[in-house]
């Protein structure tokens, strides 16, 4: 999964959202469909856990850099 994050729900764009002021019936609502509640599980816990890798390796290499390059004092 190359997004950052799974969601369930669109990220719509300024448009979109105008439109959805004038929409009523509702029929511009897009989600991002699993088969069952249980796919959509799997799929939001494995975007929390690249999420969270992805923290951690930024953390690491930033405290790499600083034990690299400590400030001057």
């Amino acid at each position: 999964m190359s997004e950052l994050y799974f969601s369930l729900t669109d990220k719509p764009s300024f448009l979109d959202g105008f439109a959805r002021v004038l929409d009523l019936s509702g029929s511009l609502n897009i989600y991002n469909d699993s088969q069952c509640e249980g796919e959509a599980d799997i799929k939001a816990l494995r975007s929390d856990w690249e999420a969270i890798g992805k923290d951690l390796g930024a953390a690491i290499e930033s405290e790499k850099q600083r034990r690299e390059f400590p400030p001057k004092e």
